[in-house]
């Protein structure tokens, strides 16, 4: 059987045209595979300009409006509640009643101290009328001696004469001046014991007299205490807590009610302990009530940050908007310096004051933004200094672009 052959210049043209063929698709594969990924695409960033001028610096945080002065009312003694005349909200004067409360035991332990007090003046007087007394009889004594003294020193002095004379026995002249010299020594020594009774009555009786101011002052304590049973607010203001019941014991020391002055307030703010580093008392602030800003200055710092925040007492030095009242929720903002002639720029949603940070900046006429390094140093709330790697003028995205971090371009839309 004949097998049809293919004419030679068929066959060759076959082979040429699938090398031909076979050369493209090679060089296609290899322009494809050395062709850079397509940029992603970025939809409305938030883009800022880097600008130069002065950039306040300042730092931002919540908190509450507090009475400046707050007067806690706490029990003297362990009651129980019989009365409650007053109500939370409720203008006070300082001898306004707030609560009537009971415990006999409080009454009983005033009296039982006022016995010991009476009992303690009553011993006072005794000892002082005491030695008063044996004063008084030590003088007698002293006087009694001192005229026989006197009296045998004459008697001496006769029997020395008469028995110069020997109109004496010698025994009789030595008997009075023996009888001369003993009562001298009892009447030196009878002086010596007034000396000492009268030096010493003055302190026996300044030990019981300090006695008895001790008692006077427990008494006085047991008497504050019958009268705490009664509480009043103690200074005029606004009764702000009282939630005791009819019946309910509270032990000592427990607070009662707390009274506070409404017209006078504070702001104290929670500040971000990394923003914490330059604050300093006096500097100017800002507290945003959310019906009105209001002036104001730092007055105290809290040396210890607490759950990460450091708190700031401000001082208000302007009106209160109408509606502001003690616990509402605020915004404060405090001003820590001015930099002069610094380049500055919006502050990014990522990375940290005085480092390196990637930020893309606009280029083509803001249709491509490309990855620089950016050298920042201080910061504020909303701006943050540009010390390397970016002109005035650049325009930078600032919005959050971590999910961008493994391409250096983006495309923006």
């Amino acid at each position: 059987m004949d097998i049809p052959r293919l004419a030679p210049n068929k066959q060759k043209k076959r082979i040429v045209q699938g090398s031909i063929a076979a050369g493209a698709i090679l060089l296609l594969t290899i322009l494809l595979s050395s062709l850079k990924p397509a940029a992603p695409t970025v939809d409305s960033p938030w883009v800022d300009s880097v600008r130069r001028g002065t950039m306040v610096r300042e730092v931002r945080g919540p908190g509450t409006l507090v009475p400046e002065r707050i007067r806690f009312i706490s029990a003297l003694a362990s009651a129980r509640v019989e009365r409650v005349p007053a109500q939370p909200g409720q203008t006070v004067t300082p001898g306004t009643v707030l609560l009537e409360l009971s415990n006999p035991d409080v009454q009983i332990q005033a009296l039982q101290a006022e016995q010991q007090l009476t009992a303690a003046q009553a011993e006072l007087v005794s000892i002082r009328t005491t030695l008063r007394s044996q004063k008084l009889t030590q003088e007698g004594t002293v006087a009694t001696t001192r005229t026989d003294y006197e009296s045998a020193k004459r008697q001496a002095m006769v029997a020395d004469s008469l028995a110069a004379h020997n109109l004496v026995a010698v025994n009789d002249a030595a008997l009075a001046r023996d009888k001369a010299a003993e009562l001298e020594i009892r009447y030196r020594v009878e002086q010596q014991r007034l000396a000492l009774m009268t030096e010493t009555l003055d302190s026996q009786v300044a030990v019981q007299a300090t006695q008895v101011e001790r008692l006077r002052a427990i008494a006085a304590f047991q008497q504050n205490r019958v009268r705490s049973l009664t509480v009043r607010a103690g200074e005029a203001g606004q009764l702000t807590e009282l939630s005791l019941q009819l019946g309910q014991w509270v032990t000592e020391g427990t607070i009662l009610a707390k009274v506070v002055q409404p017209g006078k307030l504070k702001a104290v703010l929670h500040i971000p302990e990394t923003q914490a580093s330059g604050l300093a008392l006096g500097q100017p602030a800002s507290v945003d009530t959310h019906n009105g800003v209001v002036p104001g200055h730092v007055t105290r710092i809290d040396p210890a940050a607490q759950e990460g925040t450091v708190t700031v007492e401000i001082a208000l030095d302007g009106a209160l908007p109408p509606g502001a009242r003690p616990d509402i929720s605020v915004d404060g903002t405090i001003t820590i310096d001015r930099l002069v002639n610094v380049l500055y720029v919006g502050r990014p949603a990522y990375g940290q004051p005085n480092s390196t940070i990637g930020m893309f900046r606009l280029v083509e006429g803001g249709r491509y933004a490309v990855r620089v390094s950016v050298e920042v140093g201080r910061s504020s709330v909303n701006t943050i200094e540009v010390l390397h790697g970016l002109q005035a003028g650049d325009q930078v995205i600032l919005s959050d672009m971590t999910r961008y971090d493994n391409v250096d371009r983006v495309r923006v839309k």
